[in-house]
């Protein structure tokens, strides 16, 4: 009996300690393949060490209500300097005590929380909470845990009611009646995320890899055969789906949105758009929605080696029932090349919206995003169209193949581009098609999300003066990444590796710094988009020696006079100085820094109407009409009475561009480049 005893207390610890060699094997193997591939590869040293162990312990506890300042202390001398040494000598013990003292302090978490459940809130006693723009030092004692938690709950519920409430004597008046549920529903969130961590053995070694390669710079990342599927998903028009779009209600809930009429969620004829979706199941796994993360349950959904997912719903607050769900291949309309006709002044415009540069990354034969844009194009020209405007906002990239085609279907021929890898090998990439698709005038549409292939194919364009770029500075990332394999015939493990830089034809880059419009226009939300240069491990700028010799479109004196033209518009429109106001409110909500927040009703509900106010603003403004006359081209109008299904998106994408201010100017700059171009 003692000996079956021993066995059973040592079968954990050796359970362990081989996890942590497997943990090594996998970091030493990563290591090599980056070192081997990288464009700028960097050692594994102390300064890797504090990288790794501060991102770990921030995403572990990005709020700071978990860890002891003690606890941080001890971890912080056993490890913060340690970590490369560890990893060298494969004991990866470091992350089997880190995620031991997380849990216990979890623990610690929930029983506080269980006990607050039964006791009463005290509103009235005077307290204050701070919230701090970055991430700050650990600082909690031991003593402090309880009455942090209960300044973090009854905050939260004092600020959930008073979202609900539209004035002061609403919210005195239905207080009471509201308190109850929604102290109920803040503790009973809260437990459910530490159950989920404690019972679902979330994966931290796969954490600890991504944050490894991280390290690297921010897009050298660790997948995992789901994350790969996830992520090559998302570069696809179409890919295996639910055919369900869903959104979050009021309540924090997640609730189908709506349906696809030929998806598989619609032809199982149990699911109904406004169900509130419970758990996800890939009939191994399952997520209590609530408490899970959106990237677990966004790989849980769209991991290609899950066909089946059973949906747990709930309607109408009833009973919840089970859908299992066959996922199909459907096209993906929203991350789909589509286009409309703009009407202004009797003259008839193109405009193109390209939501990412999508391609056929896993050879099915499926049309990219390239060919795409170029059947649009063609369909516009059918209606006689004096100009055109290429939407990339919000376009965060994809393949650079697609990119490279695209920029040569605008230019007339010679180099795009200089790509250098790990190896400072120079190669200079020329337009892949002889001649131009349209040669007419051009306006690309860029802002602060716009990204890597996005920055690729405008920068080109710029560079030949073959369009005006025209909106905000973009995020500033000029590098291309390849996707491997751990090793030969491994299927599990894999890396995005950033493998080369891409400079533009006159030798300099926008790494780092953002392709800078020909003319800025303010966008809502410009002043706090993250760009790459908020990363601290992104690549820095350089730039390289170019003698290329190319042959502009339009001379350098016309976009010169375009661009004042359009400067002396944007000066006196009372549109875009709106936004600038805007952006001035929004700088002052976020940027300015935070005093300390009275937790009681009234200072909570003055802060809840700033935000309301705000918000009121701002959706105004973005569901403004714009006053253009906006249409489908005749071949797209007839295509729609072959496929109707596809009506309804159609509406909601030419509603969204009625209510798109960029066009106006836009429509201006192509028409002062015709008149140049005629003269």
């Amino acid at each position: 009996m003692n000996k079956i005893l021993i066995v059973f207390f040592l079968f954990p610890f050796l359970a362990l300690a081989q996890n942590e060699v497997k943990t090594c094997e996998i970091l030493s193997k990563i290591n090599t393949l980056i070192q081997n591939k990288h464009i700028q590869p960097k050692p594994v040293d102390d300064s890797l060490s504090v990288f790794v162990f501060d991102t770990f312990i921030d995403n572990l506890d990005n709020s700071r209500n978990v860890f002891l300042k003690s606890e941080y202390d001890l971890l912080a001398k056993k490890y913060r300097l340690n970590i490369d040494d560890f990893i060298k000598n494969k004991n990866c013990s470091f992350l089997t005590d880190i995620i031991s003292v997380y849990k216990g302090d979890l623990l610690r978490n929930q029983s506080i929380l269980e006990k607050m459940k039964l006791e009463n809130i005290d509103y009235e006693q005077k307290d204050t909470i701070r919230f701090y723009k970055k991430i700050f030092p650990i600082y909690m004692q031991q003593i402090d845990v309880e009455k942090v938690l209960k300044k973090k709950v009854r905050y939260e519920i004092i600020e959930d009611i008073a979202a609900a409430n539209e004035n002061r004597d609403s919210l005195n008046l239905h207080f009471t009646s509201l308190e109850k549920e929604t102290k109920n529903r803040i503790i009973e969130n809260e437990l459910c995320k530490i159950n989920a961590i404690l019972q679902n053995e979330i994966n931290y070694q796969e954490a600890l890899f991504t944050i490894f390669c991280s390290y690297f710079d921010p897009h050298t990342a660790y997948f995992s055969n789901d994350s790969k599927s996830s992520f090559v998903a998302s570069l696809s028009k179409e890919h295996l789906s639910l055919g369900m779009n869903v959104n979050l209600n009021k309540r924090n809930e997640i609730i189908v949105q709506d349906l696809d009429a030929n998806g598989p969620a619609f032809k199982t004829g149990k699911i109904k758009k406004g169900d509130q979706i419970v758990s996800i199941s890939n009939l191994k796994d399952t997520l209590q929605v609530s408490c899970a993360t959106l990237e677990s349950i966004s790989n849980m959904i769209l991991s290609d080696s899950n066909k089946q997912i059973m949906l747990t719903l709930r309607r109408n607050s009833g009973k919840s029932f089970d859908v299992v769900v066959e996922k199909q291949l459907i096209k993906d309309e929203g991350n789909s090349v589509y286009s409309f006709v703009i009407e202004n002044n009797n003259k008839k415009y193109g405009y193109v919206k390209i939501p990412s540069f999508y391609g056929d990354l896993e050879g099915n034969n499926g049309k990219g995003c390239a060919e795409d844009t170029a059947m649009e194009v063609l369909k516009l020209q059918k209606d006689n169209i004096k100009g055109l405007i290429i939407d990339l906002t919000d376009n965060g990239g994809g393949s650079m193949e697609e990119a490279i085609k695209l920029a040569g279907m605008f230019i007339d021929s010679g180099p795009i581009s200089i790509v250098v890898n790990n190896n400072q090998d120079r190669t200079v990439i020329n337009d892949p098609y002889k001649g131009m698709i349209y040669k007419e005038p051009i306006v690309v549409l860029i802002n602060g999300n716009s990204a890597s292939a996005s920055e690729f194919f405008s920068s080109i364009l710029q560079d030949y003066n073959r369009a005006i770029l025209v909106g905000s500075t973009s995020v500033g990332k000029a590098t291309m990444q390849s996707i491997f394999p751990l090793e030969n015939n491994d299927d599990e493990n894999f890396v995005k590796i950033t493998i080369n830089k891409f400079y533009r034809i006159n030798g300099k880059s926008h790494q780092g710094i953002g392709v800078i419009p020909n003319i800025k226009l303010p966008a809502i939300y410009e002043t706090i988009t993250q760009k790459e240069s908020n990363s601290p491990t992104a690549l820095k700028n350089d730039s390289i020696a170019s003698t290329i010799y190319f042959l502009p479109y339009m001379s350098t004196k016309a976009v010169s006079k375009i661009v004042e033209n359009s400067k002396n518009r944007i000066a006196v429109n009372p549109t875009l100085n709106e936004v600038i106001q805007i952006n001035k409110k929004i700088e002052e909500l976020l940027e300015k820094p935070k005093s300390a927040v009275p937790i009681t009703i009234d200072a909570i509900f003055k802060e809840q109407t700033i935000i309301s106010q705000l918000w009121e603003l701002i959706n105004s403004f973005e569901t403004r009409n714009n006053g253009l006359n906006i249409y489908n081209s005749n071949i797209n109008n007839f295509l729609l009475t072959l496929y109707p299904n596809e009506n309804e998106n159609n509406k909601f994408q030419l509603e969204n561009l009625k209510t798109n201010h960029y066009l106006n100017e836009a429509i201006s700059i192509l028409d002062d480049a015709n008149s140049l171009k005629r003269n």
